[in-house]
């Protein structure tokens, strides 16, 4: 209390001056209808921008919230597609069966952690076993596939990546169907390799890349890229392949994890067909 006494005395001439001048301020603003005209044109010019300033502020604040929404609704979308659906046939007709029939579920995750310039790179997402993710399930985003599931804890799962040297994913050309196998050169995260496609194959600069729906992992025809370069030697029988990807490791976010009911069916039948 005597620290503010002693400051209202040594500037009470200050003080005392700023109260008149907002005093004159308010008597000429009160009695001069131009002079009120302005000042109130001018405040609200103010208070405006403030509150367009604390709008956009608020709205990159809820960022994060409404991409997390628009991730979750884009994976419900694509639960609902038809090819989320086994194909139920009779002797008359074909039916998608939402109750029993489900056969790709689409569950959406968050990129937490990710490498692109080794040659084993992995992919570490927010979402575990207690989201329902397990190891082998297909990875996508909304620009094409991204990776395999690795391993999983409660509530964390890492995915191996496509540009990582120890995978392969099986690929097709959508226009001509034939297919061989991706893989990553370990070279620019941009670009893998089509390798097994025979030479008697028409392939084109520019043809799509996607996946062959011949594995338990990925379904058919998941964007992977376009063919950006061909090379086939003399006596060769394959192409040499240069595809370049439709994801961007660099800018990765959201990404949606594939779950397939009936893979261990597939899996176990394929053993045993093994086996025999």
């Amino acid at each position: 209390m005597r620290n503010f006494i002693r400051f209202i005395i040594k500037y009470h001439f200050a003080i005392l001056f700023f109260i008149i001048e907002v005093v004159a301020l308010l008597l000429v603003i009160n009695y001069n209808a131009y002079q009120r005209s302005s000042f109130l044109s001018s405040s609200n010019s103010m208070s405006g921008g403030l509150f367009k300033r604390y709008s956009a502020g608020a709205e990159y604040l809820m960022l994060r919230e409404i991409n997390d929404d628009l991730a979750r609704e884009n994976a419900y979308l694509r639960s609902r597609l038809p090819e989320s659906f086994r194909a139920s046939r009779d002797y008359f007709n074909l039916v998608y069966d939402s109750l029993s029939q489900q056969e790709y579920l689409y569950r959406t995750a968050r990129v937490i952690n990710n490498s692109t310039d080794r040659r084993f790179n992995y992919i570490t997402l927010n979402k575990g076993r207690a989201h329902g993710i397990e190891p082998e399930m297909g990875v996508i985003s909304d620009k094409g596939a991204v990776g395999i599931v690795k391993n999983v804890s409660e509530n964390y799962s890492t995915v191996i990546s496509i540009i990582n040297t120890r995978l392969k994913i099986s690929a097709k050309l959508k226009d001509s169907g034939f297919f061989g196998s991706l893989e990553w050169a370990g070279d620019s995260y941009q670009h893998v390799y089509l390798h097994d496609i025979p030479r008697h194959a028409n392939v084109s600069v520019g043809d799509l890349v996607v996946t062959s729906g011949y594995s338990s992992i990925f379904p058919d025809g998941i964007y992977l890229g376009y063919v950006e370069n061909v090379d086939l030697e003399k006596g060769a029988s394959f192409y040499s392949i240069k595809v370049k990807l439709s994801v961007d490791f660099k800018k990765l976010a959201f990404v949606e994890v594939i779950g397939h009911s009936i893979r261990n069916e597939q899996l176990t039948l394929e053993k045993e067909t093994e086996d025999d």
